[in-house]
């Protein structure tokens, strides 16, 4: 088996359907396993999905443990050589697969593989490539509105949207990684319940002498935000997400950066809670 698609579900099951019906599309003739987990999701109609797609290997979670968990789980019954972590907000969009699969192939020092991203609007997602989060990227994106173009900024905004090139960091939207590698890193990192795992997974590729690509002559359909409800949860889980990764890469090696860094985002989290109300 060459490829092992793993989508994790959470009660967005219209949006499912279309993402397997879009790898169903685009994915004939190709050697590869789908494989889907269900995190505890309160509405059970995804269960409707398993007749219509016989060939997709459903799992049930009793609890929802988090994105990285359920990860990690379907990831310890995948079959193929490489392992891509596809939303299930997400829709294939051509016949590239074979493509992307020959590229990674192709670099004997292959991390991870992400590609361009699109809203339903067509309009381009910046997060598709980005850099490591640090002192000054992480002000630019907390404080300010202002791209700055042919600069190495958070969002990569010197590197085309169509590129094909190496970057540290892109999204676990769509993430392609060698099984083996990703088992031997240790996979996604448990401690995230959601957001920020895959900023962690590419640095501690990076840190283990892998290189992590983006592949700009791909793009899927990302209906971004759709799947989430912006509420006091929602900044909770992704502030502290952000801090979790300061904490275990900063504090130690960079207190300057990690106080910098712990100071910008409680003040953004107060902010963002504040427009809230």
């Amino acid at each position: 088996m060459k490829l092992s698609i793993i989508i994790v579900n959470y009660n967005v099951t219209r949006l499912l359907r279309n993402c397997l019906l879009s790898i169903e599309k685009y994915t004939k003739g190709e050697d590869y396993e789908v494989i889907v987990i269900d995190n505890a999701s309160t509405d059970a109609s995804w269960r409707d999905l398993i007749a219509e797609f016989p060939e997709v290997y459903f799992i049930s979670s009793e609890k929802n443990e988090g994105f990285a968990s359920a990860n990690n789980k379907a990831i310890k019954t995948a079959t193929g050589d490489y392992v891509l972590l596809l939303n299930p907000d997400t829709e294939l969009e051509g016949f590239y697969m074979k493509e992307i699969l020959d590229f990674a192939d192709s670099k004997p020092d292959f991390g991870g593989l992400g590609v361009r991203m699109h809203d339903a609007e067509g309009v381009f997602l910046p997060e598709s490539k980005r850099s490591v989060p640090d002192m000054f990227n992480s002000f630019e994106k907390l404080f300010t509105n202002f791209k700055r173009s042919n600069t190495k900024s958070y969002y990569r905004s010197d590197i085309d949207e169509y590129a094909v090139e190496e970057v540290e960091v892109v999204t676990g939207a769509f993430l392609l990684v060698k099984k083996d590698i990703y088992q031997k890193i240790g996979g996604l990192d448990e401690t995230y319940f959601m957001y920020g795992e895959d900023i962690d997974l590419c640095y501690t590729l990076l840190r283990n002498g892998y290189k992590n690509y983006y592949y700009g002559a791909a793009s899927i359909l990302h209906h971004k935000g759709e799947s989430t409800i912006k509420d006091e949860v929602y900044l909770d889980r992704f502030y502290g997400a952000m801090q979790i990764f300061i904490d275990k890469y900063y504090r130690e090696s960079k207190p300057m950066q990690y106080s910098f860094l712990k100071a910008g985002l409680k003040l953004r989290h107060k902010i963002e809670k504040i427009k809230l109300k």
